[in-house]
C-alpha cells in the first residue's frame, strides 16, 4: 500500500470518528466552554502518562513549542465555536458548516504552507457553497447565529491545519497533540472569565463537574473522538495536503447527518433541499482526486526528516 492511499484511509477513518462529535456535543448536556474544556483536559491527562510525550517535549526547542502552543489555541478557538453552533442550532447545521472550511483552506494554506495556489482547488471548494446554501437555506429564524458561529469555526480549521501542514514534520504527532490541546486547554480557562460578557452563547461554568451521563460520553468524545483521530490526522497530513484532508473531512457532516437521524431522530427537521446540499458536499469530494495532480514536495528535506525518525521508532 502507498503512503498515499495509507494517508487516505487514515484520514477517512478520522472523519468516521468525528462523525460521532456533533452528536456527541448535543447529548452532552454541559454549556459549550466547559464542553470543550473538559474534553481538552482529559486527553492532555491520558498524554502526560505516556514517556514518549516527555521524551518528544524534552527534545523541542522553546521556538517550536511556542508555534504549535499558538496552533493550539486555534484548535480550542474551533471546538468551542463548533459546539457553540450546535448548542445554538443542531448536530447536522453545526456539522454542514465546517464543509465552509474547503473554501477558507484553500485561500489560507497556499501562504501558511508555502505552496503553490491552486485554482482548481479554490474552485472546487467555492462549489461547495451552494451545497451549503441548500443545506442551511431553510433553517429556523433561531438557528441563523448558530451558522454564523459555524462559519467562524469553519476559518480557525483552515488556519490550524494549514499551520500543523507546515510544522507537522518536525515533532512526534502526539507530542504535537500534547502541546496544543495542553495550550488550548490553558487558553480556554484564561477565557472563561471574559467569555459571559464576549460571548455569553458560548460561556458556562468550570468549576461545576460533569455528572455520570455527561462525564461518561466526555470519556468517549475525548479518547476516541479525540486522541485518536487527533494524531493520526497529523499522520496522515504528511502524505497529503492540508486543502486534500480537508474535502475529506467534508464527510463529517454526511456521517454525523447519518448518526442524527439514527439518534437524535433530526430528520424531521430537514427536507429535499438539505439533502441536495448534501448531494453537492459529497459530488466535490468525489471530484477532487480526479483533477487534482500530484504536486512536487515543497520541503524535500522534511521528507528525510520524517523517514530517519519513522526508522529510529
Amino acid at each position: 500500500m502507498t503512503d498515499t492511499r495509507k494517508a487516505f484511509l487514515q484520514i477517512h477513518a478520522c472523519v468516521l470518528l468525528w462523525g460521532f462529535t456533533a452528536i456527541l456535543g448535543k447529548l452532552i448536556t454541559l454549556a459549550a466552554l466547559p464542553l470543550v474544556w473538559w474534553r481538552m483536559l482529559i486527553v492532555v491527562v491520558a498524554l502526560a502518562l505516556l514517556p514518549p510525550v516527555w521524551r518528544g517535549l524534552r527534545a523541542m526547542s522553546p521556538r517550536l513549542l511556542l508555534a504549535y502552543a499558538g496552533i493550539g489555541v486555534l484548535v480550542s478557538l474551533h471546538w468551542l465555536t463548533f459546539y457553540g453552533a450546535i448548542k445554538l442550532s443542531n448536530a447536522s447545521v453545526g456539522a454542514t458548516c465546517i464543509a465552509l472550511a474547503t473554501v477558507f483552506t484553500a485561500l489560507v494554506e497556499p501562504r501558511l504552507a508555502h505552496r503553490r495556489f491552486s485554482r482548481r482547488e479554490l474552485l472546487l471548494g467555492i462549489a461547495v457553497l451552494p451545497g451549503v446554501a441548500l443545506v442551511v437555506g431553510g433553517v429556523p429564524h433561531g438557528m441563523r447565529l448558530g451558522i454564523a458561529v459555524g462559519t467562524v469555526s469553519a476559518v480557525f480549521v483552515a488556519l490550524f491545519s494549514s499551520l500543523n501542514k507546515r510544522l507537522v514534520e518536525h515533532a512526534d504527532p502526539l507530542t504535537v497533540t500534547a502541546i496544543e490541546l495542553g495550550a488550548g486547554t490553558l487558553a480556554l480557562t484564561l477565557l472563561a472569565p471574559l467569555l459571559p460578557r464576549l460571548f455569553p452563547a458560548l460561556s458556562g461554568s468550570l468549576l461545576v463537574l460533569p455528572g455520570l451521563h455527561d462525564a461518561l460520553l466526555l470519556l468517549a468524545l475525548s479518547l476516541a473522538c479525540t486522541l485518536l483521530p487527533f494524531a493520526l490526522s497529523l499522520v496522515a497530513l504528511r502524505h497529503m495536503s492540508a486543502f486534500a484532508a480537508q474535502l475529506a473531512v467534508n464527510l463529517e457532516p454526511v456521517y454525523a447527518i447519518v448518526l442524527a437521524m439514527l439518534l437524535l431522530h433530526e430528520q424531521r427537521q430537514l427536507s429535499v433541499q438539505f439533502y441536495a446540499g448534501v448531494a453537492i458536499i459529497l459530488g466535490a469530494v468525489v471530484v477532487h482526486p480526479l483533477i487534482s495532480r500530484p504536486r512536487p514536495l515543497q520541503h524535500p528535506e522534511m521528507l528525510g526528516t520524517a523517514e530517519a525518525k519513522g526508522a529510529a521508532e
